[in-house]
């Protein structure tokens, strides 16, 4: 996800929890309510990058509230509000599922992430080391997503970390239903562009075959031939032959290339 770290250390002296949630708790129907939240999920364990969104089913994400530098924010916030959400791993999770829950990148990441066009744009690019994702699902059309993001050098999130933020995640459930329900706030605006579906059944139409189309779909998302395979039911060889016929169509040899025709197609 393009997440852009603030701070870059996960060390040094972190603030008290309980004075934490105690300013989380005041802080509950004002306009620093999601800052404050952030920072008793940080003095619990400690990580730098925030960016929270607000989901709407297959809808493009609404903006809520991050860290990022103002100087980086076209490249981190508003590409990914425009158009890198669409091959976002957590928010193919989200669609997939969309309870409450605390996941990391390993747990929705598909086999080949780390060799995606996706992840070098996103992550390498941004030097992100990991990412780590809450989910609060307020009512059947809204869930609230925390990005929370550590960079190269630091430490991945551990499963002691993991354990510890799902711990405390039914307390920050109801400090967000109490702030974005019962205190009536949005702090949103409306969505507007095109879902995910649309922009990924329309890529390559009247080119490439609906077949060709799903690959090629899963080939942005990060997934290898063999995980390709299983998901459509096909051989390794004929999710080959359909890679290189799609190239072949569209002219292009690398990832790379597919992977910015498809964000040029998607909001052309």
């Amino acid at each position: 996800m393009t997440r852009e770290m603030e701070s870059d250390s996960t060390t040094g002296q972190t603030p008290d929890p309980n004075l934490a949630l105690a300013e989380a708790v005041l802080a509950i129907g004002a306009s620093d309510f999601v800052m404050r939240a952030c920072d008793w999920l940080r003095a619990n364990v400690p990580f730098g990058g925030e960016f929270v969104t607000e989901l709407h089913g297959r809808k493009p994400p609404l903006h809520v509230h991050d860290n990022v530098r103002s100087e980086r924010r076209p490249e981190v916030v508003d590409s990914y509000l425009d158009r890198a959400y669409l091959l976002d791993p957590f928010f193919d999770s989200y669609l997939r599922d969309d309870s409450t829950r605390v996941m990391r990148l390993a747990d929705v990441a598909p086999d080949r992430f780390h060799g995606s066009t996706y992840y070098e744009i996103y992550y390498r690019g941004l030097r992100l080391q990991d990412e780590l994702g809450i989910f609060v699902r307020l009512d059947a059309g809204r869930v609230l997503f925390y990005s929370l993001g550590r960079r190269h050098g630091e430490r991945r999130f551990t499963r002691a970390e993991v354990a510890r933020f799902r711990h405390s995640l039914p307390v920050f459930t109801a400090l967000n239903m109490q702030h974005f329900l019962r205190a009536g706030r949005s702090e949103t605006a409306s969505a507007a562009g095109r879902d995910i579906d649309s922009a990924l059944s329309e890529f390559g139409r009247g080119l490439l075959t609906p077949r060709e189309q799903e690959i090629a779909g899963l080939i942005l998302k990060g997934h290898s031939s063999n995980s390709i395979a299983e998901l459509t039911g096909t051989s390794i060889g004929t999710v080959k032959s359909h890679r290189k016929n799609l190239y072949r169509k569209m002219q292009i040899s690398s990832q790379a290339e597919l992977f910015h025709a498809f964000l040029d197609a998607a909001f052309d």
